[in-house]
Parts: structure tokens; sequence; C-alpha cells
């Protein structure tokens, strides 16, 4: 069995590499060989895709920071959280820097006999290399303009700014913040003891606009002792929804299948959970013996398409219910989550749904 997987980022490498550990072979096609790697991305992963991952792809304990508790604020609200989430025990989810976990992907790959990296070729020429499957997992190939281009989007008509804090060290840096200000939510991420990643959504339809972040992180900072802070990077905000998974063999995947505001942290969460899908259809045709084709992107898309639209729609409920520009509605959510989160079903029903997203 022979796939061929388009794109190379993160979650083509995980995908690749989850394939290999299968004795599947996998060429990854790409137009640039050297990943971009933005060195104040961090990765948000829950508990159940840290097993899956450690278990499937790659042991990655040694890479990873564990939260044991989340608070969350609200500008109007002062220094009292409207609600928090903890476990001392187990941990709520782990953040991992990108360059690491790229690298390390990318470093195991390269001595994989059952991987190769591959400059693209294009379209045409792929279709002669006799592979089972092709997965796409880039926003602007070919194939993505010609087969995958319907789908559900959103511009949120903001843009996130990222960078690292580096901070006195703390004996206990395992608390995450979230802050809704009045221009959009800001995230206090631990990396380690001495760092904290954070990520700043701001509404603005200028993707030029300037900001002093350092000051908003000093004005929202939360007891850090900040020493220096580190290059700030900046990305436009949407959200999308593909609405046909698969062509003929050809299967979209990653990014290209659905794409997140960050302030749940559940982007690369949800690409695991595909993979997760994704290995078990074509385990199961290993197993019968049976070929991998087209049936195997058929029952992809009618096993996670519905469950990944409703999960995203989810998501953005909760980003436009705190981003409101109405003090009344803003007050109004404000009180009505402070009441949610006093509820402990209610408190433990979400944390699933973070942990294992709709797959309860």
């Amino acid at each position: 069995m022979k796939v061929c997987i388009i794109g190379n980022n993160l979650t083509s490498l995980a995908l690749a590499k989850a394939l290999v550990n299968k004795e599947i072979f996998v060429d990854i096609f790409y137009k640039n060989k050297k990943i971009n790697i933005d060195k104040t991305r961090t990765i948000g992963l829950s508990k159940t895709n840290v097993n899956y991952f450690n278990k499937n792809i790659s042991n990655i304990n040694k890479i990873l920071w564990p939260i044991k508790k989340i608070k969350i604020y609200s500008e109007n609200s002062g220094d009292e959280e409207i609600i928090k989430f903890e476990d001392h025990d187990r941990g709520l989810f782990f953040i991992m820097k990108n360059d690491k976990i790229t690298n390390k992907l990318c470093f195991e790959l390269k001595k994989n006999r059952f991987f190769k990296f591959k400059k693209d070729v294009g379209y045409k020429s792929l279709n002669k290399n006799g592979y089972d499957l092709l997965i796409n997992c880039d926003l602007k190939h070919e194939i993505t303009k010609k087969f995958f281009h319907k789908k559900f989007e959103k511009q949120y008509s903001s843009i996130a700014f990222t960078t690292v804090i580096n901070h006195k060290k703390l004996k206990f840096n395992n608390t995450a913040f979230q802050v809704f200000t009045n221009k959009g939510p800001i995230a206090f991420l631990p990396i380690s003891s001495e760092k904290t990643s954070i990520v700043y959504s701001m509404r603005t339809k200028n993707f030029n606009t300037e900001i002093n972040v350092g000051s908003l992180i000093k004005k929202f900072n939360l007891g850090y002792e900040i020493r220096n802070i580190d290059k700030i990077s900046k990305f436009k905000l949407y959200s999308l929804n593909l609405r046909h998974y698969y062509r003929d063999n050809m299967l979209a995947f990653g990014d290209l299948l659905h794409k997140l505001h960050p302030l749940a942290g559940q982007g690369f969460n949800m690409s695991i959970r595909d993979i997760s899908r994704l290995l078990e259809i074509i385990n199961n045709r290993v197993e019968l013996g049976l070929s991998l084709d087209e049936s195997v992107c058929v029952e992809f898309q009618n096993t996670t398409k519905s469950r990944n639209f409703i999960f995203s729609e989810g998501i953005d409920f909760i980003y436009e219910s705190f981003n409101s520009k109405d003090s009344f509605k803003k007050n109004f959510v404000d009180k009505s989550v402070k009441l949610i989160g006093k509820n402990r079903l209610i408190n433990e029903y979400f944390k699933k749904i973070a942990d294992k997203g709709l797959n309860l």
C-alpha cells in the first residue's frame, strides 16, 4: 500500500508518521522542503490526544508542559474569574512548542524506510504514480483550487498576535489564563517554569494595525514578573468547514477540512481525532485484506463531517457570545457562565468535550 500526502506542515507530518508506523509507504510532496516554523506558536493537546499521539505517532512526553488549571476572566468582571476548570492529578491539557514537535517528526520520518520527501510535481504527474490514496493538506495546492474550494467560511475581522514572555521562574506555572477583553480574548499559556505563550485576538479589519502588545500583556498580566518579550507574530483569523471531504481517492485533510478560532485551542486536537478515525478505517481495511481506495474517503466523510461541523460551530458560538460589543449582553454572558461554572456536572461535561471532542 502506498499513500501520497500533499503539503509539508504539522498535520501532514503527524499523519505520515502514524501511517509509516503501520508499515504503509508514504510520500510527502512539498513545494518548499524547509518548513517555515513560527517559534512563537504553541500547540495545545488534550489528555486523550496526548495518549493517542504517544501510542500511535510519536512519544512527545519530553516536550509537553502540563496545564492543571484554567481560569477565565472578562475585562468587565475584574479580578474574579467567571469560570474555572481544574485537574491537579492528571492535568487538563498540555502545551508544546510548534517548532519542537515539527522538528521531532521530521527527524523521525527521515530515518524511516517507509517514508520519502519529494518535490511537488503537479496533480497530473501524481496520478501516474499509482498511489492508493492521495491526502491533501495544502490549502494553496492546485488540487485544492480544483476540487476542494467549496466551503463554509467566516471572516472574523480579527488578527491574532502571538509571542512568548520570559519571566521570573515560578515553582508551579501550570495555570492557563484567558481574559475576554473588550477588543478580543488574550490567553496566557505556560510552556515552562520561566516561559509563557501569549495569544491575543484583536478585532480589526486592518491587517497592518500596529498595537503595543507589550503594554496589553502587562495590563492583563496576572502575576508574572516579566523580564522580556519575544518577537511578536500576527495572522488573520477565520473559520471554515469544507463542504465535500473527497473526490475519487483524493481526501482533504487538516486545516483544509476545518479551521477554528484559536480561543479554545482545539484546531490541532480536531486533526488528531481525524487521524485517529482515518487510521481506524485503514486498519479495518487491512485486517480484512481489502485495498485502500475511494471507499476509505467515503467512510471517513460519513463518520466525521457532521461531528466536525457541530464542534466547529460550537467553538464559533462561544467566541461570538463573549465577543459582543454590547455591554448588556457581555454582562449577561458573564453572569450566565458563572452560574454554569458552579454546576459540577456541567463543568465536568465541558472538560470531557474539550478532552475528547464529541467522541464521548
